[in-house]
């Protein structure tokens, strides 16, 4: 019977959406499932075939929990604000919005067709105002509270206050920007404004000057992860480091608890490795050291306070306030020339960047506290504002940026770490040996060292004992116009939160994208962008009197904020009154099963954990981490196509003739090839563009071949595959089916739309299985051993794939299974409808169909798994192989249920066994169970 995969497909896509087959019920004594896709952003470019390698997984997962009996969540929603879609308005002046629109129609198009089990009721998107009221809500939260270190969580901002009423700062032990001291009289006598400036040092959303990654052409300021090379990675615009007014997340007052949850999750260890460097916890010591000449004392942390005799200069960061005030005016030009340099560099280009070193010396001098020498103080792009104190003290015997560094500025070396290697040649830095040349610490091991050094400091009141985190504050605020609004308005300069009745704060029209000509992000371009305190309303902005009429925060939030807590917000979108209910929340729980990237390890997935983690401690849900289970699935590549253009010409040599010439590779789109060749259609390559259209060809036997490669699938490379044309040809099961096939789901693989006719045959003959000529022929036969026996090993092995993610295994059980019933000639109801079963979580749209010809009027979705039985699996008779000494003999079928004892004396007296051993009794006889007799004689 002819299989045709169109019409099957389009007739239960449209089942599914009629009958809303997978929306999923909050109202259920099913226990739940929760199984969850990174949040997709909706490009204008769709969906290419690498794209649903994740989605296609977590389905299968989810389809197989379903037929388990679960109640599962298994949601899709976007990740709708972001700067594409903005460029592209600043570009065509069309509202970020309709782009995104657009988008989005394609993408859950494209989705469809695939036949994804998501329940589409629970869609959501972070630019709605409806989900972003809710992000802005949770900010506020944020903005309200503090951390209290005693009870290690978020508080209200309440019980601050009420500690400075009753106490002043004494006792206070919290997460704070600078060490504030006072007493609760001067809290009661501050002023109002004195009380909210108090307060931003904090709370957890607090506003600070930052260094930030500045990119003038765009117009924002971006995160770490969006600048490479000090460009832009959109556009490749430079980026500088400038100091900004800036939103923050106090993010590192989670850092211990952040390090710790990861030993809760089931992650991938390279992600968790990659967490654990970026929150960076170091032990050691905060010193302080006088600065000759000057009032001011640099203060360093250290994690190798044993060292500090052979601390011989200090390296400053480039932006470390104190670099002004001690830099000497003979040093002053060669000191501005390195910060205007520096500025060009990210932080994450300087951490990365150990090879080179570069610096400029201040003038001053900083006296070592322990052997009084006197220590040049340098500022280098090597250290960081963020990390630690914005300071160094350089030990060059005992570690290597700071050896090279003392090279190349012809700086003191001296070894304080015993060693037999010469430390003006190379760094030894070891923890292994003992101090030397270092007064009282001589003789003693590192770990006796650190705790006599750290005593010393205390004493002497220069310093403590501490543990520091890498991890910064995470920068809350863009200069674009395409995100969510901050809920914050401004009085006497002072930043006030919305009330949350008057949430969402919309994001207002404007007449351009563009930041205004004072400098002002794009909504200062709003004409309707004011806050009415007195009607508490949005009023016209042109209305600000600084009286009654406030103005509003122009920056927007970060693409993270809405992403941060989707997976909440999946267990009722819908709801008015609050942004999840607690008993939903603690119903649903955890996420069970996360798949995606992991290129958001840092990114993300720590800001996702941090907000959860908050909303814990506040009391709004109950679990501590987001998502118990993730799975980093890996890459499908493109096979990219290439052309050879001869330099300065517009002729084009084919592959194997290009060594001849001086030529440059250039990418063409592979859907300019012939059919599954590498031959160029040179007819449809003059077409692609005007600038090939009078192309020349140098041809090998008549042909252009191109050249392939394999690369990441991209539109710039043009080497992406559409699975809207995969599923027109294929069918959806077919590439799902394909995908999985491809390798484990946590490698990348490379894609081949060859290898598709494969899997397609596959599916053919599964259908096949059920047909006799084109007339649908299931029989009511009891099955065979053998059919049950096929059936049974297949469920075994299927439920151990499913379970262990190792998807494209289950895919080669599936061929084997069909073809060993197809040569049985099996048409048993009591293995097809099974059969059809266990396939449906990779291929639902056949097994539908196949399930409703059976005589079901119900989908097959919620068919109960079929069970394993293990008797099916026990062998009646095994052929034994006999050898005699060393050789294999001959073969014998014996019972399955016989003792070793049984089988030895069946063998014996075997007639073959009589002749070869003429009379004689064997020295040794060793019968292995089921498997092998071995004879010596």
């Amino acid at each position: 019977m002819f299989y045709d995969h169109q019409q099957i497909e389009k007739k239960w896509q449209k089942y599914w959406e009629e009958n809303q087959t997978y929306k999923t019920s909050n109202n259920t004594d099913k226990p739940k499932f929760y199984v969850l896709d990174m949040f997709p952003y909706p490009s204008g470019a769709g969906l290419h075939v690498g794209h649903p390698l994740g989605y296609i997984a977590s389905d299968i997962y989810a389809r197989y929990k379903r037929h388990q009996g679960f109640n599962v969540l298994h949601p899709v929603g976007y990740d709708s604000f972001g700067l594409p879609a903005e460029q592209y308005a600043i570009q065509t002046g069309q509202h970020p919005a309709i782009t995104t629109e657009q988008n989005i129609n394609r993408y859950e198009e494209q989705l469809r067709k695939i036949g994804f089990s998501f329940d589409w009721s629970r869609e959501v998107r972070t630019s709605d105002a409806s989900y972003y009221k809710w992000t802005q809500w949770i900010f506020i939260q944020l903005y309200h509270s503090w951390y209290n270190k005693n009870t290690d969580k978020a508080e209200s901002i309440e019980t601050l206050i009420k500690h400075f009423e009753e106490k002043g700062t004494e006792g206070l032990n919290a997460n704070q920007n600078d060490e504030l001291n006072f007493t609760s009289e001067e809290w009661k006598n501050a002023s109002d404004l004195d009380k909210e400036d108090i307060l931003l040092n904090y709370r957890l959303a607090y506003r600070a000057e930052t260094t930030v990654n500045w990119c003038p052409a765009l117009g924002t300021v971006l995160a770490n992860d969006e600048v490479k090379d000090g460009k832009s990675e959109r556009g490749g615009f430079p980026v500088f480091q400038k100091k900004m007014m800036q939103w923050s997340m106090r993010i590192s007052a989670y850092s211990e608890r952040l390090l710790q949850g990861l030993n809760t999750l089931d992650w991938p260890q390279p992600l968790k490795d990659s967490q654990e460097y970026w929150i960076g916890k170091s032990q050691g010591a905060q010193v302080q050291f006088q600065v000759e000449g000057h009032d001011e004392i640099v203060e360093v942390f250290t994690t190798r306070p044993d060292t500090i005799f052979g601390a011989t200069f200090m390296v400053l960061a480039p932006e470390n306030p104190l670099v002004e005030t001690i830099t000497t005016d003979a040093q002053k030009a060669e000191v501005d020339t390195y910060i205007e340099e520096t500025s060009k560099k990210t932080e994450r280009d300087r951490m990365s960047d150990v090879k080179n070193v570069s610096g400029a010396f201040t003038g001053s001098y900083a006296i070592n506290p322990f052997s009084g020498e006197k220590m040049p103080i340098y500022i280098s792009d090597y250290v960081l504002m963020g990390y630690g104190t914005g300071a160094v003290m350089a030990v060059p015997a005992h570690d290597e940026r700071d050896h090279r560094f003392a090279k190349k500025f012809n700086l003191e070396i001296k070894k304080v770490v015993e060693t037999e290697e010469d430390v003006q040649e190379k760094s030894f830095d070891s923890k292994d040996s003992v101090c030397v040349n270092s007064d009282f610490l001589n003789g003693l091991s590192y770990n006796d060292a650190k705790t006599k050094i750290i005593a010393e400091i205390e004493t002497k009141g220069i310093g403590h004992g501490t543990t520091n985190y890498r991890q910064r504050d995470a920068i809350f605020s863009r200069q674009r116009y395409w995100g969510e609004p901050v809920p914050i308005y401004y009085k006497d300069g002072m930043p006030y939160t919305l009330p949350t009745s008057a949430l969402p704060l919309e994001l207002p029209e404007v007449e351009k994208y563009l930041p205004t000509e004072d400098g002002d992000p794009p909504l200062g371009n709003a004409k309707e962008f004011a806050w009415d305190e007195a009607n508490q309303k949005v009023v016209a902005t042109d209305l600000i009197d600084d009286k009654t009429i406030f103005p509003l925060e122009l920056s927007t939030m970060p693409g993270w904020a809405g992403s941060s807590w989707y997976f909440l917000r999946y267990m009722d979108p819908n709801d008015e009154e609050t942004f999840v209910k607690k008993e939903l929340a603690d119903y649903w729980g955890q996420v069970d099963l996360y798949i995606g990237g992991s290129e958001h390890a840092t990114g993300h997935l720590l800001y996702s954990r941090f907000w959860n983690m908050f909303l814990k401690d506040r009391g709004y849900i109950s679990h501590d981490e987001p998502f118990q289970k993730l799975i980093n699935q890996g890459m499908i590549l493109g096979m990219s196509a290439f052309v050879y253009r001869i330099d300065g010409t517009n002729q084009y040599v084919s592959k194997n003739l290009a060594n001849q010439y001086q030529t440059q590779q250039i990418h063409v789109d592979v859907s300019l090839l012939k059919g599954t060749s590498d031959e160029l259609d040179t007819e449809a390559f003059k077409a692609w563009r005007p600038d090939y259209a009078d192309a020349e060809f140098i041809l090998e036997d008549g042909k252009y071949i191109t050249d392939r490669e394999v690369e990441k699938m991209s539109k710039s490379k043009y080497n992406v595959v559409n699975p809207d044309d995969i599923c027109e040809e294929y069918g959806a099961d077919g590439l799902r089916l394909y995908e999985m096939f491809l390798g484990p789901l946590e490698q990348s693989k490379p894609w081949n739309t060859q290898g598709l006719s494969g899997v397609y045959g596959f599916l053919k003959k599964f259908w096949n299985l059920y047909f006799n000529g084109d007339v649908f022929e299931v029989s009511d036969e009891e099955p065979t051993k053998a059919e049950y026996k096929v059936l049974h090993t297949l469920i075994k092995k299927v439920v151990y794939d499913i379970e262990n993610f190792s998807f494209n295994t289950s895919v080669s059980s599936f061929m084997i299974a069909v073809n060993e019933l197809q040569k049985l000639k099996c048409n048993k109801r009591n293995i097809l409808e099974p059969l059809a079963v266990i396939i449906s979580p990779y291929a639902p749209h056949i097994c539908e169909e196949l399930w409703s010809l059976s005589g079901h009027d119900t989908s097959v979705e919620f068919e109960k798994f079929p069970a394993l039985n293990e008797d099916y699996l026990i062998e009646d008779e095994i052929e034994y192989p006999v050898s005699v000494n060393g050789k294999m003999k001959f073969k014998i079928s014996l019972s399955a249920q016989l003792s070793a004892k049984e089988v030895e004396d069946l063998v014996i007296s075997n007639e073959k066994m009589q002749q070869i051993l003429e009379g004689k009794t064997p020295k040794k006889i060793i019968v292995v169970p089921h498997r092998i007799v071995n004879i010596v004689i």
